[in-house]
Formats: structure tokens, sequence, C-alpha cells
């Protein structure tokens, strides 16, 4: 497997609309910011999740997480993986040492489609909370070309899904 480099990333998202919207200026020399879309579901019990939208909450009055809190979030833009690109979700490294954390299980199998990405998300910080508002910058997607086509694509669960969503195994 190879890494996508930016005029990879813009050609094909352009011509096979591979990330919806596409924004040129969130490309990097080797992946795309994706931003932090309006709907989360944070744990508020055992197992119980409580649906929060973001879209009235905004970078001057964010929502606040608290610390140790867990919620899935999801991104702005749509995927649409060709079945010999493969994708991996990073935290932005400045959202990081801000104190989010992300769980890792950010990979997206070739020809993963018409979908958000959900995030598990948590705020690592012991005493203060972090603000999650539509748009903030929270991650970038690193594109991976394939040495072959696979023999079959994904065909998963998560497929043609608008909004962040929880686990289904």
């Amino acid at each position: 497997m190879t890494v996508l480099c930016d005029w990879e990333i813009s050609g094909l998202s352009r011509l096979h609309a591979m990330i919806h919207p596409f924004r040129e200026e969130l490309v990097n020399p080797a992946s795309i910011d994706v931003l932090l879309g309006a709907n989360l579901l944070v744990e508020v019990d055992a197992g119980e999740f409580k649906p929060v939208d973001l879209s009235p909450f905004s970078k001057e009055k964010p929502f606040l997480l608290e610390p140790g809190a867990f919620c899935l979030a999801q991104t702005q833009e749509t995927f649409n993986l060709p079945n010999d690109i493969a994708a991996k979700f990073a935290l932005k490294s400045s959202r990081a040492r801000e104190g989010y954390n992300h769980m890792l299980a950010g990979w997206c199998d070739p020809g993963w489609h018409g979908s958000v990405l959900t995030l598990e998300l948590t705020n690592a910080k012991r005493f203060s909370c972090l603000p999650l508002y539509p748009g903030l910058k929270i991650g970038q997607m690193v594109f991976y070309r394939m040495s072959a086509k696979p023999r079959a694509s994904y065909a998963g669960h998560y497929n043609n899904h608008d909004k962040v969503m929880g686990s289904v195994a």
C-alpha cells in the first residue's frame, strides 16, 4: 500500500466524490483535515447514550465534554472510497495536546461509502471540559492505494449512514 499525496486526494475527491463536501483548503501533503459534524451520542449511564444536536453550538459557545466523558461523534464529510482505496482516521495532534482522545477505531476498508465517519472521543483531562462544536477541525484522513484491487469491497453495517452510529455488533 502507498499513501496518497495531496494531488491524488484532490483528484479522487473531484472526479469520484471520495469526500463530500470536498474543501481544497483542508488538503495536507499526505491527508485531508476533517471537521466535526452536528450529531453526538454522549454516554450518560452504563450502556446508555443521549443524542445531542451540536447545531446550536459554536466556537464561542461550545458544548462542553466533561473530564473523563465518552461520546460518539461524526464528521461533516461523507466518504465514498473506491474499491482500491482504504483510509485511516487520525486525531489532529493539536486536539490531542488539548486533551482529546480517539479510540483508534478509524480504519475504513475499500468500498466503504455513503457515510460520515463515527468517531469515538473521550476527554482525557482530569479537571477541565473540552469544547465540541460543528466545524471543529478534529482529525485527518490518510488514504492508501491498495497493492491490488481486493476480491471483495466493504459491504458491512456501516455503509450509507448520514449520522453518528453506535455499535451494531
